[in-house]
């Protein structure tokens, strides 16, 4: 690793207001032999006066020390909301004879959700052709189903989790979060009359769908942990008192979701963690709406990580698995329902994708007539698609997959309603805002009459608009690849202006998430162009832990591997200073959530390679909470950390790197963490601790801030407006960190 030179301060101490200071109250706590003595820890109880007088005194420090930036801070914001087209719409999507969009509004925070009738039964291809929606102007016979801002209108937070129509398109489920802890309140609107029928379902998760009958609703409800366990059913018209419990999930370890399938004849309940599953299945499609038995696809005892999609192949039920039995990147096979349940070894399946080293798929959907597979090579997402005539026999025909022009892309599917010819999908680049296409996989490999080809099968519906003039051809966006100190090689997404070339030692801004196998895709964003037109260089450090290169990338930075994680992004780091782009006293490292560990971990490693850090509801205090199964999610965590209740290797590594127990006697660079009151999954006591513990023991003179939202969640404050003054805070931060105001 490069040594660097010693940053310089930003303002002497004595100019700064002084910080808090949080009282120390000692708790101890011992696991295989280790006591760690906790001061901080009080911090953790809200309810406390003391807490939030803290929390409040805290806010008002950060206000005090980042005032100078508050000019820099509406710019950007300025610059935001100009690019923006604020009164814009959604491209309208086609179900049961409707057309469904959404609707924004200049100075609604919120969007407004519609709909109109549609033409023609949907046999036709022209019938879905989506009608052409100017902003602004309201379609003829449009129908206003919920008007998010009229929602959040006297709450202090505002989000819309489930959002479900019934199969006859007259009900309308949604539920609502107006605390920011997601736990919603589902409503059920009759909209034929406008009027909310009297069932209220409180404390609910994410997900509710009508039962194919419209005369029930299920629903997912989360315990104490915060873990989706049980999935209960409402009859309409009911007391939610009286909701059945159709399935539950009793393994702490385990989370429970549901989702009626996209033939509508089976609801599919599965339990799983990052590493196993097990799919349950019950039929829906007869005369009867009371609940049968559930039919188990793989026992979870087989330790196989999969999904199941039912389809109807000749007239036939049909499961089709996307699993990772002998299989790290995934394959795709056919079942016979009638294994269901067996012991895998004694089960058939018909191979319909074979595992490939090279190509991670990572998910499947279905309509009437194609199979849908989210696949990653090269470190990109793409879709493709297999018709379900002769899957799994000799008659199979080879995937297809829409092709783009750019390197580096997103394409994802929205969605493929069942009995229509098109799938919706997005895309997106680091150069190029969201598109919307449709795709008509029956088109593709035909040609016009001038023979030409490819186009035929994608239709574009929009492109978000960027205002002001934005020119893509004005900035670059390129892979790159660092190597690991131990020899493995990185990838790294390095976005910038045109005229911004390695070689002037360029202020950075580094961005790392790297868990739970999620990648960091390629997208673009309006706000960066705020950063990328003053010169900075944005950069993604792709690290182990990530899923941009699989399977093994993900299993290689996890668990008593994480550690590559944070060696790999600080090994990015020196790779570019090395190679020109970056000036080695003007980076700044960025991540949120799990990021926010990384974040964390890398201050602790190189304090001295960072100009500052901007750290986004933390996960810093990892290890107290994996340690406490009675925490949110805590037990979910150890298909991803490990257990260190049971296991001492898992503890002495984790003990070995969570940022909050080995803070250090060092200078650490400028350090901003930011959270949010009521967030459930990263507790907002994790970055207080930290915040706390880095001003008690760290020998610097560089300030470091703790701004809490007090009305937010995980995704911080609600709102589009609010996110925008969110993301102003943070980029004015690291900008005057860089000297680039």
């Amino acid at each position: 690793m490069t040594d660097h030179p010693a940053l310089p301060s930003s303002a002497p101490a004595a100019d700064l207001p002084a910080a808090p200071v949080a009282r120390k109250v000692p708790v101890e706590r011992t696991h295989h032999g280790d006591t760690l003595v906790d001061d901080y820890e009080w911090l953790r109880e809200k309810s406390d006066p003391e807490v939030l007088a803290h929390l409040t005194a805290e806010n008002a420090y950060t206000d005090a020390v980042t005032a100078g930036q508050q000019e820099l801070r509406e710019r950007i914001f300025d610059e935001i909301k100009r690019r923006t087209q604020e009164t814009d719409l959604s491209v309208p999507s086609r179900r049961h004879g409707w057309w469904y969009y959404s609707r924004t509004v200049e100075g609604g925070q919120h969007a407004v959700h519609c709909r109109v009738a549609a033409e023609g039964d949907g046999s036709e291809l022209a019938h879905w052709e989506p009608p052409v929606i100017e902003p602004g102007v309201p379609l003829t016979g449009e129908q206003v189903l919920l008007d998010g801002n009229a929602e959040a209108e006297g709450v202090p937070f505002f989000s819309l989790g489930s959002f479900a129509v019934s199969e006859d398109g007259t009900l309308l489920a949604y539920g609502v979060d107006s605390a920011g802890d997601e736990r919603f309140t589902i409503r059920i609107k009759d909209l034929r009359t406008g009027e909310l029928l009297p069932d209220v379902i409180e404390d609910t998760f994410y997900d509710a769908q009508f039962h194919p009958d419209g005369r029930s609703l299920y629903y997912t409800v989360v315990d104490a942990t915060w873990r989706p366990h049980e999935l209960r059913r409402h009859v309409l018209g009911t007391p939610a008192t009286d909701d059945v419990v159709v399935a539950r999930e009793d393994d702490p370890g385990m989370w429970l979701g549901a989702e009626v399938s996209a033939n509508r004849r089976w609801l599919v309940v599965t339990s799983g963690n990052s590493e196993y599953s097990e799919a349950r299945l019950q039929r829906l499609d007869g005369t009867t709406t009371a609940d049968g038995g559930f039919q188990v696809v793989i026992d979870r005892a087989d330790r196989v990580l999969y999904d199941v999609e039912p389809v109807l192949l000749d007239g036939q039920d049909r499961f089709v698995l996307l699993h990772n039995r002998q299989a790290i990147n995934s394959a795709v096979a056919l079942m016979d329902p009638a294994d269901a349940g067996k012991p895998v070894a004694e089960q058939t399946w018909t191979p319909v994708i074979e595992h490939r080293s090279t190509v991670r798929l990572s998910g499947i959907a279905s309509n009437r007539t194609h199979l849908f597979v989210a696949a990653r090579r090269e470190t990109t997402e793409r879709v493709q698609v297999l018709e379900l005539a002769g899957l799994g026999t000799a008659e199979q025909r080879p995937e297809t997959e829409p092709r783009f022009d750019e390197e580096l892309y997103s394409a994802s599917l929205v969605g493929a309603e069942y009995d229509a010819p098109v799938a919706r999908l997005t895309y997106t680049s680091f150069l190029t805002p969201p598109r919307v296409y449709d795709y008509f996989p029956a088109l593709d490999g035909a040609t016009d009459d001038a023979g030409a080809s490819a186009t035929l099968a994608l239709a574009l519906r929009k492109e978000t608009p960027v205002l002001g003039g934005y020119d893509p051809t004005a900035y670059r966006a390129e892979r790159a690849w660092a190597t690991a100190r131990d020899g493995v090689q990185i990838p790294v997404s390095i976005v910038r202006r045109a005229d911004v070339e390695p070689g002037g030692r360029h202020p950075v801004i580094q961005y790392g998430y790297g868990s739970y196998e999620i990648s960091i895709d390629p997208a673009f964003s309006v706000a960066r162009l705020s950063l990328l037109d003053r010169g900075v260089v944005f950069v993604v450090a792709h690290v182990r832990g990530g899923g941009e290169l699989g399977r093994a990338w993900y299993e290689d930075g996890k668990k008593l591997a994480k550690r590559h994680s944070f060696t790999d992004f600080v090994d990015v780091t020196d790779y570019l200073v090395e190679s020109g782009w970056a000036d080695p006293a003007r980076i700044v490292a960025t991540g949120g959530s799990a990021g926010g560990l990384l974040m964390g971990a890398v201050a602790n490693l190189a304090p001295r390679t960072y100009r500052a850090i901007v750290a986004v509801v933390p996960f810093v205090d990892a290890l107290t909470t994996i340690l406490d199964p009675e925490l949110p999610l805590s037990a979910l965590e150890w298909e991803e950390w490990g257990n260190p209740i049971t296991d001492p290797e898992v503890y002495a590594y984790m003990r070995g790197y969570s940022p909050y127990e080995n803070v250090a006697p060092v200078a650490y660079p400028r350090i901003a963490a930011i959270t949010s009151l009521n967030d459930t999954r990263v507790f907002y006591v994790e970055p207080a601790k930290w915040v706390a513990r880095l001003r008690e023991v760290g020998t610097g003179t560089e300030p470091i801030v703790l701004k809490t939202e007090m009305d937010g969640g995980h995704g911080g404050a609600s709102g589009r407006y609010e996110k925008w003054k969110d993301t102003a805070f943070q980029y004015a931060f690291m900008l005057d960190a860089l000297g680039v105001v």
